[in-house]
């Protein structure tokens, strides 16, 4: 015991100049530096004692952490220049400790490394992430948050490559590790595309018009960072740019699409037969739809989906959306698009139908008509053209039908799915289509409190 106390007291007589440089400069007065030994002395010798557990360090370093924030705000008001990074090393200092006793505490390590980012301590932020994936290897975030870090901060793609890589080499298994393998290669195609825009302003190639702003309240981008005055005077003359140059660009791999195909074939092949799976990298690059090789990607996709399932209701989905894809609601070209939509709608419904045993039928169908609801109440905002809100409340009756006469049918239907589309068709208008659902959901679930809830509910 006595080993634990030296220990102990060896740390907290570390922090002594820093106390008394404190008490000096008048940031802390005497009381609040006799708080301050005590807090850290109790602490310190629950941390060096035997049975000290992962909270004791964390709680440690978030004292620590607010110590310093209140300790920062009062250096800002009274104007004093002290040192700033003795707060910062203590804290370092805690959380290493911490991780290298409790090595396989994920919470520990994560955060040593939120902290390190936030502190941009970029060296101890790269040693402290090669730890944790050695001694984490299986855990697909770990590699997930690697590569976006590398990207993100460091603008180095090849070395965010590379952790996806050798991450999808310990976790190939992980369906989420091979979606966002690809959603971040679509971020790095957008940025490609975007500079590449800014540096040629050609309309044409880069479709300069067709991509929001950024900081648009309804945007849902990536922000990119700004072309600093370095860089631009690079290049002072328009004509500077050969044009040549950045035509080749949109047709390498990595602008054409190439590489997210590539990463979807090999998901695909990792399993084989999961529409789900496709579903997702259709979304992952739906959001991605002002790029020039959007659609491309995507019908790859959906030609992959109904070639190996022809049927899955999140194969249909994904067939039915696409000619919408990138379609503005009031542009002159939205309802063509919405009619083509709804035409493939009664296909896939027509496949589901004439695809599945009875004892399946209801259940596929209500997933697909479920997801056709979700899909096209998007589409019901204000100032809609009268004609197209009619096309789109008579479909919704069709399918919100449909979809009751199936869940009552199917056994295994989830009362929450019910639920959010119910409430989502009272939220857009819909109050007198949604009501029968009411009645259809207290006989189907009578013991679920939510759906008791429902007669509390104004018609």
């Amino acid at each position: 015991m006595a080993g634990s106390s030296d220990k102990a007291r060896f740390y907290l007589e570390q922090s002594v100049p820093e106390l008394q440089d404190l008490h000096r400069k008048k940031i802390f007065t005497k009381e609040e530096i006799t708080s301050i030994a005590k807090k850290r002395s109790d602490f310190e010798h629950k941390l060096n004692a035997r049975g000290s557990q992962p909270v004791d360090y964390a709680r440690y370093a978030e004292y620590e952490m607010n110590l310093e924030s209140l300790r920062k705000k009062r250096v800002q008001r009274m104007g004093i220049k002290t040192r700033t990074y003795s707060g910062q090393r203590r804290i370092l200092f805690i959380l290493e400790r911490a991780t290298r006793k409790f090595h396989g505490d994920m919470g520990l390590w994560m955060q040593y490394v939120d902290f390190a980012r936030k502190q941009k301590s970029t060296k101890r932020l790269s040693e402290v992430l090669t730890r944790v994936l050695r001694m984490h290897p299986t855990k697909p975030g770990l590699w997930i948050y690697a590569a976006n870090y590398a990207l993100d901060e460091r603008s180095d793609m090849t070395e965010a490559r590379s952790y996806m890589q050798r991450g999808l080499r310990f976790c190939k298994n992980s369906q989420h590790l091979w979606s966002e393998y690809a959603k971040l290669e679509m971020i790095y195609i957008a940025r490609i595309v975007a500079r590449g825009r800014d540096l040629s302003r050609n309309e044409d190639l880069w479709k300069k018009d067709a991509l929001p702003r950024a900081n648009a309240p309804d945007a849902d981008v990536i922000p990119l960072p700004p072309i600093t005055a370095w860089e631009d005077n690079l290049h002072p003359e328009p004509g500077f740019i050969d044009q040549n140059i950045l035509k080749c660009l949109g047709d390498t791999p990595v602008i054409s699409g190439a590489i997210p195909m590539a990463i979807f074939d090999g998901a695909i092949n990792q399993f084989p037969g999961d529409a789900t799976l496709g579903e997702t990298f259709f979304n992952i690059v739906v959001g991605f739809q002002d790029l020039p090789c959007a659609s491309k990607i995507s019908q790859h996709i959906i030609n992959h989906l109904l070639t190996t399932a022809p049927s899955d209701p999140a194969a249909l989905i994904c067939y039915v959306r696409q000619p919408v894809i990138g379609v503005q609601t009031f542009s002159s070209d939205f309802p063509g698009a919405l009619g083509i939509s709804l035409e493939r709608l009664k296909s896939a419904l027509k496949t589901v139908t004439s695809s599945r045993a009875t004892h399946e039928l209801s259940r596929a169908r209500s997933l697909l008509s479920r997801r056709a609801i979700e899909w096209i109440l998007q589409f019901v905002v204000e100032d809609l053209d009268p004609d197209i809100s009619r096309v789109i409340s008579m479909t919704l009756q069709k399918l919100w039908s449909q979809y009751q006469s199936d869940i009552r049918q199917s056994a295994g239907t989830n009362s929450e799915d019910f639920l959010n589309l119910f409430h989502e068709l009272r939220r857009k208008g819909f109050k007198e289509m949604a009501e029968p659902g009411r009645s259809l959901a207290s006989h189907l679930w009578p013991t679920d409190l939510k759906i008791l809830g429902l007669s509390e509910l104004k018609a």
